[in-house]
């Protein structure tokens, strides 16, 4: 009577094998026809995540920092903004796509409205689909320029998850590029190499053939 392994045994086998290929690829080993080169191609990738799953927090939350380093000095310069009203001289087009309602989509149009006791006129940022005479807010800089509104803090927090997304996919494109280079250099120099070593045995083989 034979006894057939069970569906469990060979889910539990495959992982085993694949880490024992691993393990053995990325060991010395005693094979003579073995290059350096080959021991080091086989490091590259797992390298590559090590750095990754290393660096990778610590570049996240540097740009976390440093966002919002820059968030806070945003908002200390935004405390000395001035909010006055403005009258719209032209209708905002409106979106191409409402998103149901939540469409969030800014234009600058012209307005006009009083700062400093005269009156100034110029683009303001005014809501898609605004009608022509109504009323906006409009926040003025100490030298009377006219700025996009605050950030709300839930934009804040999304500029920081961006930034920390962003460093992520750089350092995962700039480890990739080191990666695709080391192979590059590895596959040049195991070119030369076979290159000198059969311009030393070629001419043997033709001299005994």
């Amino acid at each position: 009577m034979v006894l057939l392994d069970s569906p469990m045994d060979e889910v539990m086998t495959v992982p085993t094998m694949t880490w024992r290929r691993l393990t053995r690829r990325l060991r010395p080993g005693r094979n003579p026809l073995r290059r350096r080169s080959d021991l080091i191609e086989a490091w590259i990738v797992p390298a590559v995540i090590i750095a990754f799953l290393v660096l990778g927090p610590v570049v996240a939350a540097a740009a976390g920092l440093w966002v919002r380093a820059d968030n806070a000095a945003t908002h200390r310069a935004q405390l000395s903004w001035q909010r006055v009203p403005a009258v719209l001289l032209a209708a905002a087009p409106g979106p191409m796509m409402t998103d149901h309602g939540a469409n969030s989509w800014v234009d600058w149009m012209p307005a006009r409205w009083t700062a400093g006791g005269r009156p100034r006129t110029g683009n303001v940022p005014a809501a898609a689909g605004t009608r022509a005479g109504s009323a906006v807010p409009v926040w003025l800089d100490r030298a009377g320029h006219v700025r996009l509104p605050a950030l709300t803090p839930a934009q804040t927090g999304r500029r920081v998850v961006a930034a920390a997304s962003l460093a992520l996919t750089a350092l995962a494109v700039l480890l990739a590029g080191v990666a695709l280079l080391g192979r590059l250099v590895l596959d040049r120099r195991r070119l030369a190499a076979w290159e000198t070593a059969w311009l030393a045995v070629g001419p043997r083989w033709r001299h005994q053939g």
